[in-house]
């Protein structure tokens, strides 16, 4: 542990924040809906649609197809460098690393996989059957909750968790614990509500930046 990192638990949002672009319009390109995409995020973004709304047409992108296809999807998908290096940095100094994302379980076990995360809470609701993705059901977009499932399991005060996250969900997030940081976010929402604002396409420089980041008192 390093002495003086105040920080015990990280959690991490990823479309947008992990990756350069959103993970589900990657999606979308590879099974041919990427009209559907961007019907539902012009709607989301215009306020037409709540998140559980945009969040089950996101899911429904993937309905029928296997985790394998969107697996190989995930992996190809443009992401920040020094993701892994960055986690392990983080445990190296102590913290819990977790996933705290709308994705549904299947995405977020990919990522935990990939790059080392200790944990990830994500979105309940789309069951998978022998390999294939069935569509979403009673979806609901709450990460206040997931949050308080990791700190069940990493048993933390809210005090010492700082969450990472770009959307409008995060600033949600970050007046629950005791540091927000914005990463790449081009919400100015986002940025408002969080502690520290970083543009970056190294995750390692996440790290740097909760080094000298007290938690709020």
């Amino acid at each position: 542990m390093e002495r003086g990192f105040p920080w015990r638990l990280i959690t991490v949002d990823i479309d947008g924040t992990l990756t350069r672009t959103h993970g589900w319009k990657e999606i979308a390109i590879a099974f041919g809906r990427l009209g559907e995409f961007e019907v539902t995020n012009r709607r989301f973004f215009a306020h037409e649609i709540g998140e559980d709304v945009h969040l089950r047409d996101l899911l429904e992108l993937a309905t029928g197809r296997t985790v394998a296809e969107v697996e190989t999807v995930l992996a190809r998908t443009p992401k920040l460098a020094g993701i892994a290096e960055g986690v392990s940095q983080l445990h190296d100094r102590g913290a819990w690393v977790a996933l705290l994302t709308h994705n549904p379980t299947y995405v977020a076990e990919w990522y935990q996989r990939a790059f080392g995360f200790d944990n990830a809470e994500g979105v309940a609701g789309q069951a998978v059957d022998g390999g294939r993705i069935g569509p979403p059901v009673d979806i609901r977009a709450d990460k206040p909750s997931g949050l308080r499932a990791l700190l069940i399991r990493h048993p933390t005060p809210s005090s010492l968790v700082a969450h990472v996250g770009d959307g409008w969900s995060d600033a949600e997030v970050f007046r629950l614990v005791g540091g927000g940081v914005a990463l790449n976010s081009r919400f100015p929402v986002v940025n408002q509500a969080a502690d520290l604002v970083l543009a970056t396409e190294d995750f390692r420089d996440v790290v740097e930046g909760l080094s000298h980041l007290a938690p709020r008192t």
